[in-house]
């Protein structure tokens, strides 16, 4: 048991320390401020600026949280605290299989849905020309794929609350509504910040639907109808072909770190705003 907790732990910085190995070659020619905020993505010529690919991952992760995260906040209170039993019952094998669905079916489904809606309908009612492929066609493929596990998390959060804590605030005159305003979400706020989180780190390592609908094209975005490219689509777009190329390589191995240090990074703050919550 103790070989296996020492393994488990030691998987992060193992993964750290291969990642930080690969890119040192780009770190040692560059720097990293040269890195992270140079705008210019021009292998050929050796110029490797990684700024247009972590705006675009921000901007799409970030666009994500802000449509699902109402959405399963919303249809928790309501299959927990309204909704029948028998229909909580059948929500979960529903919330199950979209969380199996492959990405790609979800790329597809944006490819065919998504796209054509913001080219053919929304583009133009905001008068706004686009082809559909976009940073907002992305975070609405996003967005859906990552509602089962947000909404997962906080259905089970809101099911741990004890009812001894709802039937106290309803017996001092409180509506139901009041009730879950004041005293269920007060009490379940470090969960759903979790469930959050979750989602959050799941959504900035999406691939595949993503890469499908967000366009690729190497440019800061500036409004949520340009095309953008994220830091995962450009490891899975150019990963194999270039293992010639030993700065190129680099290259992506220091896309995957960002990726893996930005996930750390979300989980510890997660993690330390709970525990500081919690105290008080």
């Amino acid at each position: 048991m103790l070989i296996s907790l020492s393994l488990v732990a030691f998987l992060p910085f193992l993964l750290f320390s291969v990642l930080y190995f690969k890119s040192f070659l780009l770190l040692r020619d560059f720097g990293l401020g040269q890195l992270i905020f140079s705008h210019s993505w021009h292998p050929s010529r050796g110029e490797f600026g990684f700024y247009p690919f972590i705006i675009g991952s921000i901007w799409v992760t970030l666009l994500a949280i802000l449509i699902s995260t109402p959405i399963c906040l919303l249809t928790a209170i309501n299959v927990t605290q309204y909704a029948r039993k028998r229909f909580l019952r059948i929500m979960h094998p529903v919330i199950d299989i979209l969380a199996g669905i492959p990405s790609v079916v979800y790329g597809v489904w944006g490819i065919l849905v998504i796209v054509p809606f913001i080219s053919r309908y929304l583009g133009p009612w905001l008068g706004i020309k686009t082809m559909g492929y976009s940073i907002l066609a992305a975070a609405f493929v996003l967005s859906i794929m990552i509602i089962p596990f947000i909404l997962n998390i906080m259905i089970e959060i809101f099911k741990t609350i004890p009812m001894e804590l709802k039937e106290a605030a309803l017996s001092l005159g409180s509506t139901k509504w009041q009730m879950v305003k004041h005293v269920l979400l007060r009490k379940a706020l470090p969960g759903i910040i979790a469930a959050v989180g979750f989602g959050l780190a799941r959504a900035f390592g999406e691939t595949m639907a993503v890469l499908m609908v967000v366009g690729n094209v190497v440019k800061v975005p500036t409004s949520v109808f340009d095309p953008g490219y994220t830091l995962p689509a450009l490891i899975a777009n150019n990963y194999g072909e270039v293992l010639s190329i030993p700065q190129y390589d680099s290259a992506l191995m220091f896309a995957a770190l960002l990726l893996l240090v930005v996930s750390l990074f979300f989980n510890l703050l997660m993690h330390f705003f709970i525990s500081r919550y919690n105290k008080y």
